[in-house]
C-alpha cells in the first residue's frame, strides 16, 4: 500500500484486500469460481463472479470474510431482495445465516425487504439453475421535446422548472421543511404548488420528471428522509404513491421519478455529452448516482453510504446499520469530524455536524496544516475506493458534489484521489474527475429531471 492516510493508518482499502485474496486463491491450487446473482423487481438482476477457495479446505472463514463484504457491496450498489449463490455450499449457508432476521446483516435484510416489498432471501443453486441475465436500461429522452415539468425535491428546498423544447422558461426554489412535518398533506400541497406554478408558464403539460432524495421503485416512494417524521401506517397510505397522485392532477401524463443522485449524474452526463458517469455527493451522508452506456439509467440503488470501503474490522461503525467501514464514515461530514478527532482537534460537542465541518473548512482556508491533512486523507480514501467501485461500475467520469468538497478542501480531495488512482491503478487512468459549478448543476438538474419521461 503506497498511500497510507496519516490520520487513519489502519485503513484497509477494500480493493487491496480483494486483490490480495484473489492472488492467494490463484496461488493455492484450491481455486473455485463463485457466481453471485442479485435479483430485484420484475426479474431484473446483476451477476458477479469471483475466485474463492474450495469448501472445507481450511479457508472457509477467509472466504466468508471477503465474499460477505462483496455481497454487501453489490446489495447497496444495485439493490434487490434475492441472492442466488452458485459454487459454494458453505458460503451459501453462511450468507443465509447472515442475511436473516437475527443475523449479522439483519439491518440489510429488513431494509431491503421493505424497499422491495418482498421477503429477503438467499438461495443456493447450481450454475445451471441460475436465472437468465435480465438488465434494466432506462432510456432517457434527451431531446426534451414538448412541455415538461422538472421537479427536484431536496431536504431544505424544492426546485421546479418549466421546460419547453429544451429551454427553461421558468425556474424557482422554495424553502420547505419536509423532514420535520408529520402530516404528508404538507408534502403533497408543497409539491403540487410548485408544479402548478411551473405549469402556469406553459400552454400544456406533456410530462413530469421528478428528482427526489431517497429510493424509488416504479415511481413509488420506498424509503426517503423527506418523509422521516411521517408515521409508518400513514406512509403506506399517503406517501408511497405521492408523486403518482400529484401527477394525476395534470391528467394522464407520463411520469418518471428517480433518485436525485442518478439525476445529478444524468445532468453531468448531458453537460459532458458522455456516458458512464458516477456522481458522488459528500454531505450529511454519501449519496451516489450512475449513468451507464449511452446515457441510460440502470435502475440501481447506488446507496454508497452503506457500501463497505474499509475492511479493517476495528474501523469506525455506522450507527444506523451497525456495520463497520461503510462509506458514510469516509465520504461525508462525519469523515471530516472523525479525522479531526484523530488529529486531536477539539470541537464543541454541542455543535451540529455541519458547523463542525465549517470550522475545519475555515481552518483549512486559513492555511492550517492539520486541516489540510484531513482533506488529503479523504482524497486517499477516495482514490482507493474508486478502484473498488470500478469492480461494479464501468466509470469514465466522476462528479464530486456536496458541501465536503466545497472550497479548498474539495480541490485537495480531488488532487489526492487522482494521484492515488493514477499511480496505483494505471488501468483506471482514463477516469476523469469533475467538480461541477453549483449554479450550473442546479439548472442542469432541473433539465435532467424534465428529460426523464418519454413522450410518444
Amino acid at each position: 500500500m503506497k498511500y497510507v492516510p496519516s490520520l487513519d493508518k489502519n485503513f484497509k482499502p477494500a480493493i487491496l484486500e480483494v486483490r490480495d485474496f484473489i492472488k492467494r486463491v490463484e496461488e493455492s491450487g484450491l481455486e473455485n469460481e463463485l457466481t453471485i446473482c442479485l435479483e430485484r423487481t420484475k426479474g431484473y438482476n446483476y451477476f458477479y463472479k469471483i475466485k474463492v477457495f474450495q469448501d472445507n479446505k481450511g479457508h472457509d472463514d477467509e472466504n466468508f470474510e471477503i465474499v460477505e463484504r462483496i455481497v454487501k457491496s453489490i446489495l447497496w450498489v444495485v439493490g434487490g431482495f434475492r441472492f442466488y449463490i452458485a459454487g459454494s455450499h458453505e458460503l451459501a449457508k453462511r450468507l443465509k445465516e447472515a442475511y436473516s432476521p437475527n443475523g449479522i446483516r439483519a439491518f440489510d435484510y429488513n431494509f431491503m425487504s421493505r424497499v422491495y416489498e418482498n421477503k429477503f432471501e438467499v438461495i443456493e443453486c447450481t450454475v445451471d439453475e441460475l436465472p437468465k441475465e435480465k438488465k434494466q436500461e432506462i432510456v432517457i429522452e434527451k431531446n426534451l421535446n414538448g412541455c415538461r415539468i422538472g421537479f427536484d425535491a431536496g431536504g431544505s428546498d424544492r426546485k421546479v422548472s418549466a421546460v419547453i423544447d429544451g429551454e427553461v422558461v421558468f425556474s424557482d426554489e422554495v424553502v420547505w421543511f419536509p423532514k420535520i412535518n408529520t402530516d404528508p398533506q404538507y408534502h403533497y400541497e408543497g409539491i403540487l404548488d410548485s408544479m402548478k406554478t411551473a405549469a402556469s408558464y406553459m400552454p400544456r403539460v406533456d410530462c413530469i420528471g421528478v428528482s427526489s432524495a431517497g429510493i424509488y421503485i416504479d415511481n413509488k416512494v420506498a424509503v426517503a428522509s423527506l418523509f422521516l417524521k411521517v408515521p409508518e401506517d400513514v406512509f403506506d397510505k399517503k406517501v408511497r404513491n405521492i408523486y403518482i397522485d400529484v401527477a394525476k392532477e395534470f391528467g394522464d401524463v407520463p411520469l418518471v421519478v428517480a433518485n436525485d443522485g442518478d439525476v445529478t449524474a444524468l445532468a453531468g452526463s448531458m453537460e459532458l455529452n458522455d456516458d458512464k458517469v458516477l456522481g458522488i455527493a459528500m454531505g450529511t451522508s454519501e449519496a451516489g448516482g450512475y449513468v451507464g452506456d449511452n446515457g441510460r439509467l440502470l435502475g440501481w440503488l447506488n446507496e454508497l453510504a452503506f457500501v463497505p470501503v474499509d475492511f479493517n474490522k476495528d474501523s469506525i461503525v455506522d450507527e444506523w446499520s451497525g456495520d463497520y467501514g461503510c462509506g458514510v464514515k469516509y465520504f461525508s461530514q462525519d469523515s471530516v469530524i472523525k479525522l479531526a478527532e484523530y488529529a486531536g482537534i477539539k470541537l464543541d460537542e454541542d455543535l451540529s455536524p455541519a458547523r463542525k465541518l465549517a470550522i475545519i473548512q475555515d481552518m483549512n482556508k486559513e492555511g492550517n496544516p492539520i486541516a489540510h491533512e484531513i482533506f488529503e486523507n479523504i482524497g486517499i480514501y477516495l482514490g482507493y475506493t474508486l478502484a473498488y467501485y470500478s469492480l461494479f461500475y464501468d466509470i469514465k467520469h466522476v462528479l464530486l458534489l456536496g458541501r465536503v468538497v466545497s472550497g479548498n478542501g474539495g480541490n485537495t480531495i480531488l488532487a489526492k484521489a487522482r494521484e492515488v488512482l493514477y499511480s496505483e491503478f494505471k488501468e483506471l487512468a482514463h477516469i476523469v474527475f469533475h467538480l461541477p459549478d453549483e449554479k450550473n448543476r442546479r439548472v442542469g438538474q432541473s433539465i435532467a429531471a424534465a428529460s426523464l419521461p418519454k413522450i410518444d
